[in-house]
C-alpha cells in the first residue's frame, strides 16, 4: 500500500510540474514586444527613460557616469559621461523606437533601441563606449581592433567598477531563479 501511495505521490508532483512549465510557456508566448517610442530622457550611457518608464540597453554595458576610463597616454578622460553624450545624440532624433519584453531586477524594460536602420545598443558597442554582455560581439571585436573609445586606453569594466565600490547586490542562484518564476507567472 506505502508504494502504491508513492508512486501516486509521485505523479502528482511530476504533473504539477508539467503544469507549471505550461504555464510558463504560456505566458512567455503571451508577452508581445512592447514598444516604447520618445522622446527620452538619458539617464546614463545604457540607460532611458520615457513616459515614466525606466529602460535598460540590453546586451550591453555602459561605463557609470561618473566612472573614468585613460586614454592611450594614461591620462583621465570622463568615458560614462561620454557614453551617456553618445546615447543622447543617437535618440535625440524623433525615428528611435525600442523594443522590449524583460525586465531586468530593478524592473526596468530591457530593450533593443533603432534609430532608423540604426541600433542604438550596436553603435555605443561598436563606438567603444559600452561592453557587449551577449549580443554586439561583433561590433565590439572592430571596437577593439580599431582601439575606439574605451579600447583605446586602460578601463575597468562597468560590472568591476560598480562591485569595487559596493554597487553591486548580486542575488543568489536560488533568489535569482525564484525571481525569474515570479514575473514570468505573473498574471496582470
Amino acid at each position: 500500500m506505502a508504494r502504491t501511495f508513492r508512486v501516486f505521490r509521485d505523479g502528482a508532483v511530476l504533473a504539477a510540474f508539467f503544469v507549471l512549465l505550461v504555464l510558463i510557456a504560456a505566458k512567455l508566448d503571451k508577452t508581445a514586444d512592447s514598444v516604447v517610442r520618445g522622446p527620452f530622457h538619458v539617464i546614463d550611457g545604457d540607460t532611458l527613460s520615457a513616459g515614466g518608464e525606466r529602460l535598460r540597453l540590453q546586451g550591453m554595458d555602459a561605463p557609470e557616469l561618473d566612472q573614468t576610463c585613460k586614454d592611450d597616454h594614461g591620462r583621465p578622460w570622463a568615458c560614462g559621461a561620454e557614453a551617456r553624450r553618445l546615447l543622447i545624440r543617437l535618440v535625440a532624433g524623433g525615428e528611435v523606437e525600442c523594443l522590449g519584453r524583460e525586465r531586468d531586477k530593478y524592473h526596468r524594460l530591457l530593450v533593443r533601441c533603432q534609430a532608423g536602420t540604426t541600433s542604438v545598443n550596436g553603435t555605443l558597442v561598436r563606438q567603444g563606449l559600452a561592453i557587449a554582455s551577449g549580443r554586439y560581439a561583433q561590433e565590439q571585436v572592430a571596437a577593439r581592433r580599431e582601439r575606439q573609445g574605451l579600447w583605446a586606453g586602460q578601463f575597468e569594466s562597468p560590472r568591476e567598477w560598480r562591485a569595487s565600490r559596493g554597487m553591486m547586490d548580486d542575488t543568489s542562484m536560488v533568489e535569482a531563479f525564484m525571481d525569474w518564476v515570479k514575473r514570468m507567472t505573473a498574471w496582470q
